[in-house]
């Protein structure tokens, strides 16, 4: 599946675990929305994804996406220690140039 760079970056980084990686694919001003919370800017984008990894245990595996407008949507498969595992979730993404500006978690 080719997905655009930033988001492929975002992606592969989970997968692997890498705490560092996540971070490089997100604009500075960037934000992310997730279990009801707001996360903004690289700092607290980072922050955020090591809690929930060391909280959840996850990986996010992408089936399947749908560009559209300025949203990219991404179907993952994510696998971890949580009730309900392995969920479908969608990732919804807006870029700003070669960086993630914004991504959305839900069902």
């Amino acid at each position: 599946m080719a997905l655009p760079s930033p988001i492929q970056t975002y992606f592969e980084a989970d997968m692997a675990g890498d705490s560092g990686a996540p971070g490089r694919a997100f604009a500075p001003d960037a934000v992310v929305r997730d279990e009801g919370e707001t996360h903004v800017g690289v700092a607290a984008i980072d922050a955020w994804w090591r809690a929930a990894k060391a909280k959840y245990q996850h990986a996010a595996e992408p089936l399947e996406f749908d560009a559209r407008d300025d949203v990219t949507s991404v179907r993952a498969r994510v696998t971890g220690q949580f009730p309900g595992s392995p969920a479908t979730l969608t990732f919804a993404f807006r870029l700003a140039g070669d960086r993630i500006a914004a991504m959305e978690i839900g069902a």
